[in-house]
């Protein structure tokens, strides 16, 4: 099955814009149409973040041209298969198989250039051996007995595959310099800058995640993300030839640090609190307290899942589950432990309070998001148990004989 086959659904209008995309294509960038090179060129390009949340993190490949092989292709890590056996399974147990491709460059470009994403390529200086070592070991990882690669996302993602690619090509070069040299920034930073802008999908990673991506890296770990390995490469005079911008983005950059969000999480949970005090006067106050604490302690018990069922690794250890707590089921089924929700909720919110200002995890969005529900659920949940112990009591006074 051909590429636009499997990423171009159905529809003239689809098949329209990628075919003007290639015409302008061809027009930005003249100087790849001019025909065959003389020798092998080899181009590390970059595709910068698109619009839809499997693109926040940005994407690239490496492009081979040689006249000889026939190659004017992108060697491409990053596709998997809806029809691959068991997928829902493996998404959800972190077994996920993804794999390598070549196809043609202008096709791929043309694609990347109708989703306004930006086009940068960086044309290395490798030596003739060097060049056909790579050539060799990405025209071997595309057959298939080997394309297939178990998926990590920071550890074995498609751009530590480039770089590794890469890396073997050089010598090992480009680990040994790198994998020495503290990264700035975590694999939670650059998480939370690229997501920031998606209000769901930051809120469920950041609830998802636990302490592993917080700990410090290295600048080779750091090369997950596309746009890092790029400039890493980049630095090096010696390894990059020349440096274009075969397409640029419309579409706003993402920050280069992760912005300070939890205020606006904070301001979504008063709100929901606000609209729970008006549909009180119609709803029992107790019964929309149950319901939060049962969507909170079922993901608690998801969160455990992942944590001890699964290989998502960095779903370990997560703190979180101060916040999203298990126990909070027994306020669910059994009445009686109501007059204790109130003290107890606040004990554990103390813990994940104080989490959420020292260093370790961070947690300060997900604290604010959910820990303001989980104190005004307990409080209501306290404030029925004394009601209806009030009423008991008066029931139990004896009639007045009026006799």
């Amino acid at each position: 099955m051909s590429w636009i086959e499997r990423n171009v659904p159905a529809g003239t209008g689809r098949y329209l814009a990628v075919l003007f995309a290639l015409l302008l294509f061809s027009l930005e960038a003249p100087a790849f149409e001019t025909g065959p090179p003389e020798e092998s060129e080899i181009w590390l390009v970059t595709y910068g973040p698109g619009e839809v949340y499997w693109q926040r993190f940005g994407h690239n490949a490496i492009w081979v041209r040689d006249s000889r092989l026939g190659l004017d292709h992108t060697f491409n890590y990053g596709f998997f298969d809806f029809e691959q056996e068991n997928f829902f399974l493996r998404f959800l147990m972190g077994r996920m198989l993804y794999f390598s491709a070549a196809q043609e460059a202008g096709v791929e470009f043309a694609q990347y250039t109708a989703e306004n994403r930006d086009i940068r390529a960086q044309r290395l200086e490798l030596e003739a051996g060097q060049k056909e070592d790579l050539i060799r070991y990405l025209l071997e990882d595309i057959q298939p007995e080997n394309r297939d690669y178990l998926y990590d996302y920071y550890r074995n993602n498609c751009s530590t595959r480039v770089r590794d690619a890469l890396d073997m090509a050089i010598g090992g070069v480009l680990k040994v310099s790198s994998d020495s040299i503290a990264a700035p920034q975590t694999w939670r930073d650059h998480t939370r800058r690229l997501t920031a802008g998606d209000f769901w999908l930051y809120l469920g990673l950041e609830s998802a995640l636990g302490l592993y991506v917080d700990r410090p890296i290295s600048l080779w770990d750091e090369m997950f993300i596309p746009g890092v390995l790029a400039q890493a490469v980049g630095e090096d005079s010696s390894w990059v030839s020349e440096d274009r911008m075969l397409f640029e983005s419309t579409l706003q950059a993402p920050p280069d640090h992760p912005p300070t969000v939890w205020p606006r999480y904070l301001l979504a949970s008063l709100a929901v609190l606000a609209l729970a005090w008006f549909l009180a006067r119609w709803l029992p106050a107790s019964a929309m307290a149950r319901t939060w604490f049962a969507l909170s302690g079922l993901a608690g018990l998801l969160i455990l899942f992942f944590w001890f069922g699964t290989d998502h690794l960095v779903a370990g250890l997560n703190m979180n589950i101060l916040v999203f707590n298990p126990a909070w089921l027994v306020f669910v089924f059994w009445k009686r432990s109501w007059r204790l929700a109130l003290p107890v909720v606040a004990v554990v919110s103390s813990a994940s309070f104080a989490i959420a200002l020292l260093p370790g995890q961070y947690t300060a969005d997900v604290v604010a998001a959910f820990l303001p529900l989980s104190l005004a659920a307990a409080r209501a949940l306290s404030s029925a148990k004394n009601t209806n112990m009030f009423a008991v009591g008066v029931s139990q006074k004896q009639t007045p004989d009026c006799s």
